[in-house]
């Protein structure tokens, strides 16, 4: 009998553990920029850094990156890569589908070279968009 009641107790306290990892961070965006392939295949260069107050929510428990902007955009993450980290930036990235179940790569990049600013890159096969982001 104590067997199990230890069983269920170490049951509980793995679910509060899982639940304690399990958050939320809030951005707001300041930029945005996007770079697109042209005709050829080939990167083009990046349009005009257009200022934007849009907010940008990352929730772990709900596995999904949401853009608040004029249309909502709603990234379902479907897996997590391991962080990345050189002499210039630490790489948070998240392999995703849109709200139309488009597949594309999400990354969170601190610059530590540029005073730790941090952006979000979505990147499709075909086009990149960049927000500048600060942490809220």
């Amino acid at each position: 009998m104590n067997t199990i009641r230890v069983y269920i107790l170490f049951l509980f306290l793995g679910f509060g553990l899982h639940q304690s990892y399990s958050q939320s961070y809030r951005f707001k965006t300041s930029g945005f920029s996007v770079l697109e392939k042209n005709d050829k295949g080939k990167w083009g260069e990046w349009s005009n850094l257009d200022l934007v107050n849009l907010s940008v929510v990352l929730d772990t428990d709900k596995h999904r990156i949401v853009v608040y902007s004029q249309e909502i955009q709603l990234f379902n993450i479907i897996d997590y890569i391991a962080r990345e980290e050189n002499d210039t930036d630490i790489v948070y990235s998240f392999i995703c589908k849109d709200n139309n179940g488009v597949d594309c790569k999400i990354s969170i990049i601190t610059r530590k070279k540029q005073d730790y600013r941090k952006q979000l890159y979505i990147n499709y096969d075909e086009h990149i968009i960049l927000y500048n982001i600060v942490t809220v």
